[in-house]
């Protein structure tokens, strides 16, 4: 069973760690403590948070048939006469679009405006790496 301490656990959701504390002393998250007194989250229940949330946050996921919506701020707007290319910083990932300069001119697409990156493909590459901890 994959255990997460509370920082581990802020990474992943990026957010705080005191956020995570909170939510926890809330009750809207479950930890337990180890032999040290360290609070560890159980990985199936941070799984089941993090789906609740976002079902609850993404109404638009049950409209549309792409579930992979990451929402951020645009970063970089590089326009030329036909095409765009757009940066979005959503937590810590950069995701760059390529689209026409119609749909940026549109959609009004400016550095420091929300937008929300949806991206539907038929290839997901999926991989794991060390996190250099044990899992408990």
């Amino acid at each position: 069973m994959t255990r997460f301490r509370i920082g581990e656990a802020a990474g992943l959701l990026g957010v705080s760690a005191d956020t995570v504390r909170r939510w926890i002393d809330a009750g809207r998250l479950v930890a337990v403590r180890d032999e040290q007194g360290q609070r560890l989250i159980d990985g199936v229940d941070l799984a089941g948070f993090v789906r609740e949330q976002h079902e609850q946050a993404d109404p638009a996921s049950e409209t549309s048939s792409a579930r992979n919506r990451l929402r951020g701020i645009v970063t970089a707007v590089t326009k030329d006469a036909v095409m765009a290319q757009v940066d979005v910083q959503a937590g810590p990932f950069r995701i760059v679009s390529l689209m026409s300069r119609e749909a940026v001119d549109e959609l009004d697409l400016r550095v420091g405006s929300v937008a929300v990156a949806v991206i539907k493909s038929t290839t997901v590459v999926i991989e794991t790496a060390s996190l250099g901890r044990k899992t408990a």
